[in-house]
């Protein structure tokens, strides 16, 4: 009798596991996720990282790709350095779309800030000045160093350039004649590397190199 009330009572505790496992233990394809919630785009947006007017995020807006040429090359250099806003001024004083200080723009004749500040197609002849002096500082090592890889970045004409625009085009001659050991980081963090790699690849030969260029 003992024996058959424990077996009865051994009978009733699996037939309980049995049933609490059931509604306790999932398998791994049960669950199905709604359409509505499924991921079905790459979504990737960039913002910079240094140079800007303090804008709210909200109007952050990424510019759209504008192609290899010089044009996109501009753009997308003007969106790093202020998310292309023609009255940028950063908390170190640069100013405008592609943030230049002021001893840069003397060289280049531009001396009233206010009015720089103002006027858009003065600050697009100043980055394209600006280019063009850059390119006649480094055209020997334009020439030296395009195509070669520094760092396991390849060296282009618009890195070099974009470089230049950062830290200077001296600066970017130590950097390459020693191939990459100085390298320069700005006060938000950009270094001559990041820029020599993120804007490599442009076609910028339409603007020609000028010893003294000016606006």
């Amino acid at each position: 009798m003992k024996r058959w009330i424990g077996f009865i009572l051994h009978l009733a505790m699996i037939v309980v596991l049995t049933s609490f496992g059931s509604y306790t233990v999932m398998k791994k394809g049960d669950v199905e996720i709604p359409e509505s919630l499924k991921v079905t785009t790459n979504l990737e947006f960039f913002a910079p990282q240094d140079s800007i007017a303090l804008l709210d995020e909200d109007e952050v807006t990424p510019p759209p790709f504008l192609g290899k040429a010089f044009n996109g090359f501009k753009e997308a250099l003007a969106f790093k350095e202020s998310q292309g806003k023609y009255h940028s001024v950063n908390t170190l004083g640069y100013l405008g779309k592609y943030q230049f200080g002021s001893s840069t723009l003397h060289l280049m004749g531009v001396y009233d800030m206010d009015e720089f500040l103002d006027n858009p197609e003065l600050q697009e002849k100043a980055f394209e000045a600006n280019i063009a002096r850059n390119k006649w500082i480094l055209r020997r090592d334009i020439k030296r160093f395009n195509g070669k890889t520094i760092g396991g970045i390849k060296v282009t004409e618009s890195g070099i350039l974009a470089a230049a625009h950062l830290a200077g085009a001296g600066n970017v001659k130590k950097y390459l004649r020693s191939y990459g050991q100085n390298d320069v980081t700005d006060a938000y963090g950009s270094s001559i590397s990041y820029y020599m790699n993120k804007f490599a690849g442009y076609d910028i030969s339409n603007i020609k190199q000028q010893k003294n260029a000016k606006v």
